[in-house]
């Protein structure tokens, strides 16, 4: 019996364990806790901006779109052992990431990140207009790839590298990055023109490009891709039951040519699985150790996304570190003076500002304190 036939007979069987429908309630789920935080969230601001106290509590989820804010808080952890309480949300949900990123490789972009299922939404709609996926040559493509990693070394450069201790604690206690998540509320609530249409135009190019802000844009998956490297477990090709009909490679969204490797390296792996649901022979691309030493089922991958991102936030709450410390009557003053200069940053640096200022405003000034200093907390 030939390798074809044997594969027409079992192809049925890649249907059965197609772990596709898991991923998209997996990913449909983690859009829908995202837009019931953007909404949630943007209760508590307008009752806030009302002046009235908000009926529901700040939803701490809503600091996963304070990456930087994230990653310096990383560093002063880091350095001082001090685990900032100023969005420490944006901390816990940061080294999760990370920790997937680690474990299960870049499973994050095509499980639970909401901008990877909107990409593969547009993807979607892109094959339906020209019938199949766009390629950009190889001599366009890679420099275009580049220019996630040329964002992530200046953003990793400018923190990690040029920001000393003081540095750091100055913006973590500052007003700007207090109300970081309300100003980042208002891009999206209130975008200026520039704004929108700079949308606009990567929807567009996303649309003509399928995931273009994913493979040549996001820094963020960058630094996932980056961290995948580490991971043990990859996609691996067993070389003597292959069948070379390229089913793999011809699925695979990141352009990999699976049907040519033995272990995928490559950081534009986001470990979606398409190849291994759609390769027709038993035991032939799997997901698994070197060697092929423990084999990791599709349904145990996803279930293992999901216990790490709820594992790490149960623990982070458990442990204190999870909701902000900025009590609600901050907000409420700091929104009556967001158009101040201390709310503003020249890349990254904050101006100088009294940390006590908001509470002398409110309760009145205490007595003088000669240890008081700009940026202290």
């Amino acid at each position: 019996m030939s390798k074809h036939t044997e594969a027409k007979k079992i192809s049925a069987r890649a249907k059965i364990l197609n772990i596709q429908s898991y991923r998209r309630w997996i990913q449909a789920g983690f859009a829908g806790i995202t837009i019931w935080i953007g909404l949630e969230f943007a209760l508590f601001v307008a009752q806030i901006e009302s002046g009235i106290s908000p009926t529901s509590a700040r939803p701490p989820g809503v600091e996963a779109f304070l990456p930087i804010s994230a990653l310096i808080s990383l560093k002063y952890w880091i350095v001082t052992g001090i685990f900032s309480t100023i969005h420490p949300a944006s901390l816990v949900l940061l080294l999760i990431f990370l920790m997937m990123a680690v474990a299960l490789k870049k499973g994050f972009c095509s499980w639970v990140c909401p901008f990877g299922l909107l990409s593969e939404m547009l993807a979607s709609l892109h094959k339906k207009i020209f019938d199949r996926q766009l390629r950009l040559p190889r001599w366009l493509d890679y420099p275009l790839r580049s220019l996630k990693y040329a964002l992530l070394s200046f953003f990793l450069w400018a923190v990690l590298i040029q920001m000393g201790v003081f540095d750091l604690k100055k913006f973590i206690y500052s007003p700007y990055n207090r109300i970081a998540d309300i100003k980042m509320l208002y891009f999206f609530t209130d975008m200026s023109e520039t704004t929108f249409w700079t949308l606009m135009i990567l929807v567009a190019m996303s649309l003509s490009i399928p995931y273009f802000w994913c493979r040549y844009l996001c820094p963020y998956g960058a630094l996932l891709g980056a961290i995948s490297w580490l991971s043990p477990f990859k996609i691996r090709r067993n070389l003597e039951t292959c069948i070379d009909c390229e089913k793999c490679a011809r699925v695979c969204p990141s352009l990999i040519n699976v049907h040519k490797e033995r272990s995928v390296i490559s950081d534009e792996c986001h470990a979606c699985l398409h190849c291994v649901d759609i390769c027709p022979v038993k035991d032939t691309l799997d997901f698994t150790l070197p060697k092929r030493r423990l084999i990791m089922p599709r349904k145990i991958y996803a279930l293992a996304i999901i216990i790490i991102f709820s594992g790490g936030v149960v623990t982070a709450k458990i442990s204190g570190f999870w909701q902000n410390s900025i009590p609600v009557r901050e907000y409420m003053y700091r929104l009556q003076h967001l158009d101040g200069p201390e709310y503003q940053h020249n890349r990254g640096e904050v101006p100088d500002y009294d940390a006590d200022k908001w509470q002398d405003d409110v309760t009145g000034p205490k007595e003088p304190d000669k240890n008081r200093a700009a940026g202290a907390n």
